[in-house]
């Protein structure tokens, strides 16, 4: 279960959640990386940026250093931080994680989204 941080409450419109399969990830990852026996060292942070073939595009990176504002989200083991600005274009949306014959990534389920490019990591809102 996802839960939003004390000083941030998030509305039900505008939930970011992040998939069972996604968290399992980012628990690997954030374990793998120097500094491990402190989990809570680091986050994944997701973020909108402007660009990309469509439009907006997601970024995915990890975060030692989350702002005050960020939107945190914990799934199990796994932290998420996201910005304000980008979760209004995130409302709804939820982080996964797929392992195909063509590679593994990170993608986000976005019902705000009303177009995307083959890549799946570039959106468009009307």
């Amino acid at each position: 279960m996802d839960t939003a941080s004390a000083t941030h409450e998030l509305s039900p419109h505008s939930r970011f959640s992040v998939s069972e399969r996604a968290a399992s990830r980012i628990a690997e990852i954030v374990a793998a990386q120097p500094g491990a026996a402190a989990p809570d060292a680091q986050a994944l942070r997701v973020a909108v940026l402007a660009g990309g073939c469509s439009g907006f595009q997601y970024s995915f990176k990890l975060d030692s250093e989350p702002q005050p504002d960020d939107i945190e989200i914990r799934t199990g083991r796994a932290r998420v931080v996201v910005d304000p600005v980008s979760l209004d274009l995130l409302g709804g949306a939820q982080l996964d994680y797929s392992e195909a014959l063509m590679g593994a990534h990170f993608t986000v389920r976005n019902p705000n989204a009303t177009s995307s490019c083959g890549c799946g990591t570039s959106f468009s809102i009307d």
